[in-house]
């Protein structure tokens, strides 16, 4: 029988802070970064699962409102928002199969391309998140 894993509303909250952390590496949210995940939400994230929101809507789109509500608010403490998500892995790694692990890297990698290619603190986050993805 095929084990599934079940998101969890926490988990799409954790990811937008992952990918805004990804996108603001270097100090700037580019619209070609957050037009990135929008497209990867749609076409990756929203066959998931079927998790919906207090709304009716996909749940996954919880990936792109904390993204956009990161943005909008100019956060900037990236460390932050990636050590978030890094301590809501630890705390729940039944949910990171490698499956999931593999669509947050590709995810990560797509955002941090999507504006001038990836420039050195969008690479060392990249590593960072493959070691921590690897544990």
């Amino acid at each position: 029988m095929k084990t599934q894993m079940k998101m969890t509303h926490k988990l799409y909250q954790n990811l937008g802070k992952l990918f805004y952390a990804m996108a603001s590496a270097d100090d700037s949210v580019n619209k070609a970064e957050f037009d990135k995940l929008k497209v990867l939400v749609k076409k990756h994230w929203l066959n998931l699962d079927n998790l919906e929101d207090d709304y009716g809507s996909d749940a996954a789109y919880e990936i792109e409102i904390v993204f956009d509500w990161l943005k909008s608010q100019k956060y900037t403490d990236n460390d932050r928002c990636f050590n978030d998500f890094v301590a809501y892995k630890n705390s729940q790694p039944h949910l990171f199969t490698p499956k999931l692990k593999k669509l947050i890297l590709k995810t990560a990698n797509a955002i941090a391309a999507a504006f001038s290619g990836i420039n050195k603190s969008e690479l060392i986050m990249m590593a960072k998140l493959d070691l921590e993805l690897k544990k």
